[in-house]
């Protein structure tokens, strides 16, 4: 019983710096070892670290990636679509095309990103079981 408590002690004394683990998150890689990939699909978390064996079942991401590309892009069209609109003044229906597309493109390269982002925070945190 002692040698768990003293090996969760241990376990808990570890650090974890919390910049290189988020620069490992959005390029999608183990916040650990930074080599083995965080995702499969388009945001499906795999189960572990092919690397490390790091498991990233503990992760609980859930709104929070969306939220956060969702304020991100909408900040960068809001100024992106000011400056369009007064130093150029494109016609209606190509400035909301134009502007659809980038801001579409730009979510979806962004969300895995901020997925990433988000689990990363949880491991050097040690949220949620990490």
């Amino acid at each position: 019983m002692t040698t768990d408590i003293q090996a969760t002690c241990e376990h808990q004394d570890e650090t974890r710096d919390l910049k290189p683990a988020v620069f490992n998150g959005l390029r999608l890689r183990c916040p650990k070892c930074g080599q083995g990939k965080l995702l499969h699909s388009y945001v499906k978390v795999n189960d572990h670290c092919s690397e490390c064996q790091q498991p990233f079942h503990y992760q609980r991401a859930d709104d929070g990636p969306a939220y956060l590309t969702i304020l991100i892009v909408g900040h960068l069209m809001g100024f992106a679509l000011h400056i369009t609109w007064v130093n150029f003044r494109p016609e209606p229906w190509v400035l909301a095309t134009t502007m659809s597309i980038v801001a579409v493109v730009g979510a979806l390269t962004l969300l895995p990103r901020m997925k990433g982002l988000m689990i990363a925070y949880q491991w050097a945190k040690r949220m949620h079981g990490f």
